[in-house]
């Protein structure tokens, strides 16, 4: 059994993310999935997802609402629904595009492997778009964070960092498996604005932290608050996306 999970919360990412993620899942995956989605609003979201509450984390706000609530994927088995063993943890806004078979097996002595953080490549910072983990085994990560977190969160601008810089083991995908779709995918600027953004034919998971999701991208827009920053962040339409990201 290959066991997935992920999480939503809040009004960010609609139930369309958690069954589009499960459908590439199924789809790249052989054998049978257990798919879990710790949530606050089940609401749309398929039946052949095992839905759960999404547990709340006690830091101070807005901290409590970022990342850092993935924190909880950590605890002790009987504070996670008595889930247990090895599970794949892949965000809302990834695109997977290869088998996800070789996550399953890679380092099987490993309890977390996740994969590189390539805006800081070589740092030995993991981006938690995409990991593995083993139930319980850190549960030092969230203690030490509810205990301490007045000094984590001052240390720490965010969880990934906290986690790759505090875990006692740490290893990493193959770099060519998990990549960024602004780093790998983009043509440097300002050839962006003319050329299509590039599939890299080894990659099985694409991450797209911050914006352009995944929805964006396809249709070759990236938002931006400030006018400016269209000088910079524009990009044509990354149609192959949708051979992926669907239901």
């Amino acid at each position: 059994m290959k066991q997935v999970i992920c999480m939503k919360w809040g009004s960010l990412y609609g139930s369309e993310y958690v069954n589009r993620l499960y459908s590439m899942v199924r789809r790249q995956s052989s054998g049978n999935i257990d798919f879990v989605c710790l949530t606050d609003d089940p609401d749309g979201i398929t039946p052949a997802v095992r839905c759960m509450a999404c547990p709340t984390i006690e830091i101070p706000p807005p901290h409590n609402l970022q990342g850092w609530r993935k924190l909880n994927l950590y605890a002790k088995s009987e504070k996670l629904f008595n889930l247990t063993g090895e599970w794949l943890y892949l965000d809302l806004d990834v695109v997977v595009t290869g088998s996800l078979d070789p996550f399953f097996d890679y380092k099987p002595e490993a309890p977390f492997i996740v994969m590189q953080n390539w805006t800081q490549p070589g740092s030995g910072i993991g981006n938690t778009s995409c990991y593995r983990f083993r139930v319980g085994n850190d549960d030092y990560l969230l203690n030490d964070l509810l205990e301490k977190h007045e000094s984590v969160l001052q240390k720490f601008s965010n969880s990934q960092t906290y986690i790759s810089r505090s875990v006692k083991q740490i290893d990493f995908w193959p770099d060519e498996w998990c990549i960024l779709f602004k780093v790998q995918c983009l043509p440097p600027w300002p050839l962006r604005f003319f050329k299509t953004p590039v599939l890299p034919p080894t990659a099985r998971v694409v991450a797209f932290p911050g914006v352009p999701n995944p929805h964006q991208a396809v249709k070759g827009v990236w938002p931006v608050k400030a006018a400016w920053k269209k000088l910079y962040k524009g990009i044509k339409p990354a149609t192959w996306i949708d051979d992926f990201w669907k239901e």
